[in-house]
């Protein structure tokens, strides 16, 4: 049921959140609150805490526009979808998918792509903490074993390739705020973010170590992750690449079970 507070409240944020510009009107009900000066004071400070979190969530991305730009298309995603927690480090989980839309970023496509990665690492940041599997628990399963094992992943790991775009080299240098190589080769590429001791880490990753990732996250067994990998990347060195997963703590250590 839904009471008269339920719908001031409503009614509230809807007025704070509203675009002055837009055809959907403010409740006539809150016409004397929202027509005075302290109130505009007080939307324009929660308007700007809104895209003050935005920016702390996705600075790759206002490195990359500047942060003119940034506020300005920050400002029309707020409005559009403000936020539901007060927790705001989760805030904005599809600007990407907004930047995409969004007309003024048309000249520039790789923007959602790398919009994506600043929301990996959050995720990754934010994620809760598991223990990784060991090399030597792997190494001791039997042969026959293996292959039909499925390897369940961290829940702190992302990865991600873009074929149209080199969106890893792009939100690296803008990440890392390294601009020294100007010359990125444009080809599509990949990253793989995980995290370590409490802290996001990230490498280059190929499109065959996605691929493999893809079907390990659906739950398909080694061989099956192997399969697609080797599809996609022929000349793929798994041993190379089960190596370098172990060590970027990409998989969660198989629950303990005690000895009766």
């Amino acid at each position: 049921m839904t009471t008269t507070a339920d719908s001031f409240q409503r009614d509230f944020i809807h007025a704070i959140y509203h675009d002055p510009d837009s055809h959907d009107p403010v409740s006539p009900a809150l016409a004397a609150l929202t027509s005075q000066p302290g109130f505009k004071v007080y939307r324009n400070t929660i308007l700007k805490a809104s895209v003050d979190a935005l920016a702390a969530n996705y600075p790759s991305i206002e490195r990359l526009v500047g942060s003119e730009w940034f506020r300005a298309a920050a400002l029309v995603y707020v409005t559009a979808a403000p936020p539901s927690n007060v927790c705001l480090i989760e805030y904005g989980h599809d600007f990407s998918a907004f930047l995409m839309q969004f007309a003024a970023a048309a000249e520039l496509p790789y923007l959602s792509d790398v919009a994506c990665l600043d929301r990996a690492w959050t995720e990754c940041h934010i994620a809760a903490d598991e223990a990784a599997l060991d090399a030597t628990m792997l190494a001791a399963m039997a042969p026959e074993h293996l292959l039909s094992s499925v390897l369940p992943l961290r829940a702190a790991v992302r990865w991600r390739w873009c074929a149209a775009h080199p969106a890893y080299a792009i939100w690296h240098a803008n990440r890392i705020q390294d601009y020294a190589d100007d010359e990125i080769e444009w080809q599509g590429d990949g990253v793989l973010l995980s995290r370590i001791d409490g802290e996001v880490v990230w490498q280059q990753a190929s499109v065959g170590l996605c691929a493999f990732l893809d079907v390990c996250a659906a739950q398909g067994d080694l061989q099956s992750a192997v399969a697609a990998a080797l599809q996609v990347e022929p000349a793929l060195d798994i041993a190379a690449l089960l190596s370098s997963l172990i060590q970027a703590q990409v998989f969660k250590a198989p629950a303990l079970t005690s000895i009766q």
